[in-house]
């Protein structure tokens, strides 16, 4: 398997992961639609090669131009039913997107994927994030998420790579200028992960087959790649650490059990 990233941050998210069978999947469309095709663009993917669309809820900087993408180039559109009653009105007039529900605890096949979604704690309708997996290999993808749960933890054993919220640091949080009612948001039982608490979570789910940890939804002001990555490697000194950037594609990682 293979894992990119075309941006995470608050102003856009997406990520592509690609099965030996060449099946392609892109896991949030958070830019607009010509920045998209930009950002498919530099990672050598057509937009005609994306085989699926699945969403995790939302939020602009989640759902962004799916629907458009969908619509323009056919391509099935996987959320939650949470996620479509909070944007449906975003169909508008045009032609219908290909839209297909999804659930916690219920995978579905996409290709040579099977794409197994689980619920967190997030405050958006019908939160959701996903593990995928080919033959044996799993990667599992884990941002906007307020708080670890039981199940979150159960849902990413045996892994062999890791996308992992790191939003912000709590003290550069608490300094910051933002409002208090953001502030309180972002570090709420349904908001962002802190570093410590990414880091515990990594804790639980690190085995010998988790080789790669790749940093995401780090916050610009309120974060630095310095800390997360100090953090992160003292946790699982055995995986390869990798930070998405908001600006700046991850190119692909190759990934295997």
């Amino acid at each position: 398997m293979r894992l990119a990233c075309l941006g995470s941050g608050s102003e856009g998210n997406a990520f592509l992961v690609e099965a030996d069978e060449g099946c392609r999947v892109m896991l949030d469309c958070g830019f607009g639609i010509r920045e998209t095709e930009r950002r498919l663009a530099l990672l050598k993917c057509a937009p005609e090669d994306i085989g699926a669309l699945v969403v995790t809820h939302e939020h602009a900087d989640h759902i962004g131009s799916a629907y458009r993408f969908a619509q323009r180039y056919g391509t099935p559109l996987y959320m939650s039913y949470g996620t479509y009653g909070a944007t449906y009105h975003k169909l508008g007039t045009r032609k219908k997107a290909d839209i297909r529900f999804c659930q916690s605890g219920r995978p579905f096949d996409v290709g040579g994927l099977t794409i197994s979604p689980y619920t967190v704690p997030h405050d958006a309708r019908e939160p959701l994030q996903f593990v995928f997996q080919s033959g044996v290999t799993r990667i599992g993808v884990l941002t906007d998420i307020g708080m670890p749960t039981p199940y979150v933890i159960a849902s990413l054993q045996g892994l062999h790579a890791l996308v992992l919220e790191c939003n912000h640091d709590p003290v550069l949080l608490a300094s910051s200028s933002y409002p208090a009612s953001l502030k309180a948001r972002i570090s709420g039982d349904f908001g962002h992960l802190a570093n410590h608490i990414a880091a515990q979570i990594l804790v639980q789910v690190a085995h010998p087959g988790l080789k790669t940890v790749v940093a995401a939804h780090l916050s610009h002001q309120n974060n630095t790649h310095e800390a997360v990555l100090a953090l992160l490697e003292q946790t699982c000194p055995a995986a390869a650490f990798h930070i998405a950037s908001q600006h700046q594609e991850l190119d692909w990682l190759e990934v295997s059990a």
